[in-house]
């Protein structure tokens, strides 16, 4: 299993920054694909490859964008060579790119990604798609990770796969949450486990209906449509529930942590079942929890997450109370003002308004970032969001 996402696969894939770029004859969406951001994830890069290298051109609409993310960390089959490339995408470190003469591995690869990327949003008009596909440690069904914007819970609802929400707020520097502070649709596709054959299968299945729901590529052109759709359905085990995360276990410098074997993303484990080793000590849940993404590889920081189901009647509270702008109300509440109108930024004061709880910020949109003991920046993703980009396309219009 192991070789055929490495070695067997390498030979028929291509690790230069632009796979592939397709100019359909008529105009359309900007549909950009990104595989291999993490080094050690193959399957999205793989998929992307044999997919876009398969396409008949002449049946495209718009343009579709095929790139690499961490190359050296691709050849060399490693997470990252030096930092995270899916952690450097704050506004500090793209300043820093221009400013630092000398580079390390992979701020010369987000360079480049990033020149890029602003290529291709001056180039085209839209509206764009950009799609980060990447693999987990642990054993999984396939779900879709998005920042909690309208445009994109509208979009990723035609996925027959679960989804989770609010995990830019336990990350920094994710690519997805800068390129969705753009204003874009953005999705993170997991497909499966790193090492799986399924999850090949599961992106290639992921980039065909993708193509098909930006209107890229015309249903009627894609006689497996069906069965693409089957595929991610079964795969999924018929899940199609959205989640939102409710804890991070992060792993701290000089932490020696270790999961137990066995666990799996979106198990539901009982209350004191022993999950994970953290410094000689056990740790155990304190309730029963759906446990997501526990950690089963040598490098990374995240040690566990857990997630809860969001409900249908709570998602469409939130909907409604973002398009009246519901939270242009929260800065007349004492201790909440805003720290940057236009982006859609608020500062908390907790000592004076501590009783507002977290739960009606994320109904609104707004994810937390704490800044100081006392202070909180909240930042919602709705002010931002290209709306009228999309608005006029059939899958925004009568998607709750």
């Amino acid at each position: 299993m192991t070789d055929l996402l490495t070695k067997n696969s390498d030979q028929a894939v291509c690790y230069k920054r632009i796979i592939k770029t397709i100019n359909g004859k008529l105009s359309g969406p900007v549909v950009v694909f990104f595989g291999g951001i993490h080094g050690n994830e193959k399957a999205g890069n793989i998929a992307i490859n044999k997919v876009l290298n398969n396409l008949n051109e002449d049946k495209i609409n718009g343009t579709i964008y095929g790139i690499s993310g961490n190359i050296k960390a691709l050849k060399a089959n490693k997470r990252f060579i030096d930092n995270d490339l899916n952690r450097l995408w704050t506004k500090t470190q793209i300043k820093n790119l221009f400013q630092n003469p000398n580079l390390k591995n992979e701020s010369v690869e987000q360079l480049e990604i990033y020149e890029l990327l602003q290529n291709i949003i001056a180039f085209h008009q839209g509206p764009f798609y950009f799609i980060d596909f990447h693999t987990t440690s642990s054993k999984t069904i396939p779900f879709i990770t998005i920042n909690d914007a309208l445009i994109n819970r509208k979009f990723s609802s035609f996925f027959p796969v679960p989804k989770v929400l609010g995990i830019e707020e336990y990350l920094s520097g994710p690519l997805l949450s800068y390129i969705n502070e753009l204003g874009y649709v953005s999705l993170g596709f997991e497909s499966g486990q790193h090492t799986d054959k399924v999850s090949i299968a599961n992106s290639v299945a992921f980039i065909y209906l993708t193509l098909v729901y930006t209107l890229a590529l015309n249903v009627d052109d894609l006689k497996d449509f069906s069965n693409y759709v089957h595929q991610l359905k079964t795969a999924a085990q018929h899940n199609k529930t959205t989640y939102e995360v409710t804890y991070r276990h992060k792993i701290e410098d000089g932490e020696i942590f270790k999961m137990k074997p066995g666990f799996k993303s979106f198990e539901l484990v009982d209350k004191h079942t022993e999950i994970a080793i953290s410094n000689q000590k056990t740790i155990k849940l304190n309730n029963k929890e759906t446990l997501f993404m526990p950690l089963y590889q040598e490098i990374g920081e995240d040690g566990y997450y857990l997630i809860k189901p969001i409900s249908a009647f709570i998602l469409r509270c939130s909907a409604a109370l973002r398009r009246f702008k519901f939270d242009n109300l929260l800065v007349c509440l004492p201790g909440v003002s805003w720290f940057d109108k236009p982006n859609g930024v608020i500062l908390v004061n907790l000592k004076t308004a501590k009783f507002l709880a977290k739960k009606l910020f994320h109904l609104l949109g707004y994810r937390s970032r704490q800044i100081s003991e006392n202070h909180l920046k909240l930042t919602n993703r709705e002010r931002v969001s290209k709306k009228n980009m999309y608005k006029d396309l059939i899958w925004y219009k009568f998607r709750a």
